[in-house]
């Protein structure tokens, strides 16, 4: 189907337009799409860039918690509807594809790549800092140089490096064992969450809220570095998203009407939860210029307030279940890859799938060495910074798709309805505007230039190969 944005694909797709080797097997279930969207929310975001938040915020890092929830709650709900309606793989491109052209179905693609690349290296560099508190919290010191990139003064940050790795290759090993493993990890991280919750909610100080907003509501430049609530709900956003990567999964689910949307909403829900409350157990027990400074702000937290022992446990539990952020993560980024490689865009052999494993070994282990250098070079907060701007711009075109289709095809089966869908969409679309203009101009200057490299290799490569344009 032709539009003025290039070819589109049908919003529902012909039968037999993805068999063989390159279909992807439909072995997950609910529970396993609940796992995966609380495994890729619930991590980095919460462990580590709250430290952040509260620097560029103050206390009122609560509140941009609440900001950045509320836009990704709407998403939610957009996305729960679009998967559910296209259950295939590919989430955000595959449905700007079919709704608003392969022009810009490449540059969300492309930006997917961004962001599920840029939030496994974000996760693996806040991996890293735990470890490094948590061996030197038992005496073992390792070489500085090993341990962060250039720009703290070091070679490589050596962990981050290990564990991309690591992840990339378990990943190699099929989905279903991966998802399963993913349950465990879920696990042990929310018991670790409760744990502090349960630890540091007594020590509650109502004067660590005081002054709650001093840097005030709006994102502005202060001292040389962007503060604000809303700056901080620009980086903070990092720790509410990954239900988009259950999306991504919907080839795959077994039920996909049921099982995606438990799966979207569900995890959504149950991640908003949690993370107010560790946030203001967090706030109410330091300062937030603690919390700023610290690598490792929960493990900092539990240390100050005297538990040692259970400062340790936590920062252990992080080692452990921070991982499956990354894996969550990097499944969505090979599975971005894999489509569009499907579709034509991109070299044909990235889109062949093992016939033992059923998953697409070889950009899954691309996607490894991409991840594991950035994270080995770049530092947390802009790596994440970047990483959401993909995101954010992945989250507008899911709104759109939503509120087009409902104008061109309101007759379509729709097995998950978004309530109030123009105002969901319209929330969506506003909220995730005003979050991309709240990030540092210097980000929204690399984001740029990403995408011209990308609509370079569209015109030049991919626009010619496309398989829907030959039809």
């Amino acid at each position: 189907m032709k539009s003025l944005l290039g070819p589109r694909k049908p919003v529902v797709p012909e039968a037999g337009d993805t068999s063989g080797s390159h279909r992807l097997k439909a072995t997950l279930s609910w529970p396993h799409l609940v796992a995966l969207g609380v495994g890729a929310i619930v991590g980095t975001g919460i462990y580590t860039l709250i430290g952040v938040g509260a620097e560029r915020a103050g206390p009122a890092v609560i509140l941009a918690f609440l900001v950045a929830g509320a836009v990704c709650a709407c998403a939610a709900l957009a996305y729960a509807e679009m998967a559910t309606l296209m259950p295939a793989a590919g989430g955000a491109y595959t449905y700007t594809y079919a709704v608003l052209g392969e022009t810009l179905a490449w540059i969300v693609g492309w930006s997917l790549i961004l962001e599920y690349s840029l939030a496994c290296s974000t996760v693996a560099v806040g991996w890293s800092g735990y470890l490094v508190g948590w061996l030197q919290s038992a005496g073992i010191h390792l070489p500085a140089a090993l341990l962060v990139g250039p720009h703290a003064g070091g070679l490589v940050n050596l962990p981050a490096v290990v564990v991309s790795l690591a992840i990339a290759a378990m990943l190699t090993l099929g989905t279903r064992e991966s998802a399963t493993l993913n349950i465990v990890l879920v696990v042990i991280k929310m018991v670790a969450l409760a744990a502090f919750v349960a630890l540091a909610l007594p020590a509650f100080d109502a004067a660590h809220l005081h002054p709650f907003m001093p840097y005030g509501f709006a994102s502005h430049v202060q001292g040389g570095e962007t503060r604000g609530v809303m700056a901080a709900a620009a980086v903070v956003f990092f720790a509410f998203y990954g239900f988009d990567a259950v999306a991504t999964s919907a080839e795959e689910a077994r039920n996909p009407g049921r099982d995606l949307t438990i799966g979207i909403v569900g995890s959504m829900a149950l991640c908003t939860l949690i993370y107010i409350l560790v946030a203001v157990a967090a706030i109410g027990a330091l300062p937030f210029t603690a919390l700023g400074q610290s690598a490792e702000p929960l493990a900092l937290v539990l240390r100050t307030l005297g538990h040692p022992l259970a400062s340790w446990a936590i920062a252990g539990a992080a080692l452990v279940a921070l991982p499956s952020v990354i894996l969550v993560m990097m499944y969505g980024q090979s599975r971005i890859f894999f489509v569009m490689a499907r579709d034509g865009l991109l070299p044909p052999v990235l889109a062949r799938v093992s016939a033992k494993s059923g998953t697409p070994r070889l950009v899954t282990m691309i996607t490894g060495l991409f991840v594991a250098a950035v994270a080995g070079f770049f530092r947390l907060d802009e790596i994440a910074e970047l990483a959401n701007a993909g995101t954010l711009l992945a989250f507008i075109a899911v709104g759109l798709s939503m509120m087009v289709l409902r104008r061109t095809a309101p007759d379509l089966r729709r097995i998950f309805s978004s309530p109030a869908p123009y105002v969901v969409g319209t929330l969506t679309v506003l909220g995730c505007l005003y979050l991309m203009a709240s990030l540092p101009t210097k980000t929204l200057v690399r984001f740029a230039e990403w995408n011209a490299i990308g609509l370079a290799i569209y015109l030049l490569y991919a626009r010619g190969r496309s398989l829907a344009g030959r039809t």
